[in-house]
């Protein structure tokens, strides 16, 4: 850190003017935060934050994610002054169209930014699992070098605090003795209502104590020196994570909004913005104003990065001279790719009447995968044995030992969902899993997942009112159409085994998105391929399972555990004299993203007379069946009871005789 305070102020406000004018020109955003934290941002990054900005995405730096991603302009302002590759004109550009500096951080919009924040406590809890997959890459790599040794640091503020999810995510981190995750707390105490004693009134610090967390108490975030003893002990930290909390105040140097909620989200207007950087004793006439002496910073902070990243290259080198294959891995890891061969060890079903429900195969594909990708590493919240998601032959990730690739989240799914993210960033591939009825209280980390195109694998099993004896609380309805609301989200829901297997080949391959798989609890059949087509169509999302000769009369269309009702009311309706053809469409989204004449082959305009099987909720269906007397939806747009699956399926009509009669009536037989 520089020992000359004058450039240590000019820096600080440099960082606070510049996302002043940003917001104020932009006429939006949220300049209380930065302008209280800018002394903070400094510190961290001049001194404890390892990163070389000509290399953003070198493997060895330190992570820093801004959980209170409203104070975005804090985060441009500092990558700027850093060297990275954001300019003058990206941070005039604010919140505008194509700008790298979008309303909050973005991942993969801006170099700098680990991941897209926005949502309170995300960041935080998404930086639970950037820290974990530190400790298993160190585990795994480091043998006779310090090939991976980076901390991970996120800043927070009051409203992350609040959210449950934060909760979630301290007590797991806790729990693992994550040493090398730092945690800063901006405690200004003002929220958008006021101040935060109308709502929030605990000792967070000793909140964080319990969770098992070393605590760092910083009286005045304007004092470096303080700030930089409280960061130099949470680096040297070995056994616990560490939560440093920074008393600040909300547009600090303001004279009518420190310390007021009209700071936090709206921009402070020209009066109060030249009247405080009089207080800066800024050039009121000059905006977005860089003094020279940044200049010397920003090529300094460069050189040091540079020098950093070239001397943990040498140790790269060294360490690959003596484990190639290992070296080899670990640069699959950073491009994104698996090992030619993975699959080699997939499971094989036969044909079986009776069947196996998809959990259980799924058990036996995730075991299948974890034993050729080697960095394949997940778990779930406090369900394995339900959900058959254990490996069985890889050990658990515990504190003292890292190197288990079996994650145990207990019950906490929203932390759950957002750590599998922050595994996915760092390199690994992760997935996670619970009932699918519960997939509601990770829905907004699936939602990040999706907007960050990360491809994490959620395991949802249960996935409908097959649960049976647990009743409606437990039996999801309207959670398959849920997800599919989710953009960039690809849903699977397959008829049986061989279709999973053949989804699974998709899974592994895709770099783009996450995907969630619906599961049954039930026994399904295995159906025979020698008699039906192929399992590989599922990779087109929808496919002609069985057909009849010539036009068919009625298309029966169906998923899951449904697809089966379709395939014997086929048999039934050409007893009757009927032409039937059965389809099934595992994932409306991998059949949208085929070719219209592919489209048109499955489902020819030509037939109208269309029923659709699905024990969830009848919404979005209409866009495949049409309808009016043409077309039949048959869903469950109402909650289950408790009563055996056996008994359940029958008294909401999903029965082979309820699907010929539906199509009967659409063809007008």
């Amino acid at each position: 850190m520089s020992s000359d305070t004058h450039v240590e102020n000019l820096i600080v406000n440099t960082i606070r003017t510049l996302s002043i004018d940003a917001i104020q020109k932009a006429n939006s955003g949220h300049p209380g935060a930065p302008m209280g934290l800018a002394p903070v941002a400094y510190t961290l990054w001049d001194n404890y934050l390892k990163f070389d900005p000509s290399d953003p995405q070198w493997p060895n730096r330190d992570r820093f994610v801004l959980s209170v991603g409203h104070a975005s302009m804090l985060l441009y302002s500092v990558l700027h002054i850093n060297g990275y590759d954001i300019t003058l004109d990206d941070i005039k550009n604010f919140r505008q169209l194509d700008s790298k500096c979008a309303g909050h951080p973005e991942y993969g919009q801006a170099p700098g930014v680990e991941m897209t924040t926005g949502p309170l406590g995300q960041g935080a809890a998404t930086s639970v699992g950037m820290a974990m997959a530190e400790r298993w890459l160190e585990s795994y790599f480091n043998r006779d070098s310090k090939l991976i040794d980076y901390n991970v640091f996120s800043m927070l503020g009051d409203g992350c605090m609040m959210e449950g999810i934060v909760s979630e995510a301290a007590s797991l981190a806790g729990h693992l003795g994550l040493s090398n995750l730092i945690w800063i707390y901006d405690s200004n105490n003002i929220t958008i209502e006021g101040n935060t004693d109308v709502a929030f009134t605990e000792d967070v610090s000793a909140r964080f104590r319990a969770y098992g967390w070393r605590v760092e108490l910083v009286e005045d975030a304007n004092d470096l020196k303080a700030l930089a003893k409280a960061i130099e002990f949470g680096v040297k930290e070995a056994n616990l994570p560490t939560m440093i909390v920074a008393k600040s105040h909300i547009a600090f140097g303001s004279p009518n909004k420190q310390d007021k909620s009209a700071a936090h989200g709206a921009p402070l207007g020209e009066d109060e913005v030249a009247a405080t950087k009089e207080f800066y004793g800024w050039d009121q006439s000059k905006k977005f104003h860089v003094p020279e002496e940044i200049d010397r910073y920003r090529d300094h902070a460069i050189k040091r990065g540079r020098k950093l990243r070239k001397e943990w290259q040498v140790v790269y080198e060294e360490f690959a001279a003596v484990n190639p294959q290992l070296a080899r891995e670990f640069e699959m890891i950073q491009a994104g790719e698996i090992p030619s061969g993975w699959n080699k060890n997939l499971p094989t079903f036969t044909p079986d009447a009776k069947g196996i429900a998809t959990r259980s195969a799924n058990g036996k594909i995730l075991n299948a995968v974890a034993s050729g990708v080697p960095w394949f590493i997940g778990g779930s919240a406090d369900l394995g044995p339900s959900n058959t998601t254990v490996l069985t032959q890889a050990g658990d990730f515990q504190k003292g030992s890292y190197d288990g690739r079996n994650l145990h989240f207990g019950v906490r799914e929203h932390a759950m969902g957002a750590i599998a993210s922050g595994l996915n960033l760092s390199g690994l591939r992760s997935y996670v899993a619970t009932f699918m009825v519960f997939n509601d209280y990770l829905r907004p980390a699936i939602r990040l997942a999706a907007l960050m195109s990360q491809p994490v694998i959620y395991v949802f099993t249960h996935d409908s009112i097959g649960v049976g004896e647990d009743g409606p609380t437990h039996q999801p309805v309207e959670h398959l159409a849920a997800l599919r609301a989710i953009p960039n989200l690809d849903l699977f829901r397959p008829a049986d085994a061989t279709e999973l297997i053949a989804l699974w080949n998709h899974i592994m391959t895709g770099e783009d998105r996450p995907v969630a798989l619906a599961l049954t609890r039930q026994a399904v059949p295995v159906i025979d391929r020698t008699i039906y087509k192929s399992a590989d169509g599922a990779l087109r999302g929808a496919y002609v399972l069985a057909d009849c000769d010539g036009t068919p009369d009625v298309i029966l269309i169906g998923t899951g555990s449904e697809v089966h009702l379709c395939l014997d009311a086929c048999k039934q309706l050409a007893a009757d004299g009927v032409k039937a053809r059965v389809v099934s469409m595992p994932s409306w989204e991998l059949f949208e993203r085929q070719d219209a004449h592919y489209k048109e082959e499955v489902l020819p305009v030509a037939v109208q007379a269309r029923v659709s099987v699905e024990a969830g909720v009848s919404m979005g269906w209409d866009k495949y069946v049409g309808c009016g007397k043409s077309g039949r939806v048959m869903g469950l747009d109402q909650f289950g009871e408790s009563a055996p699956a056996s008994e359940l399926f029958p008294k909401f009509g999903f029965t082979v005789e309820a699907v010929v009669e539906a199509a009967k009536q659409v063809i007008g037989a």
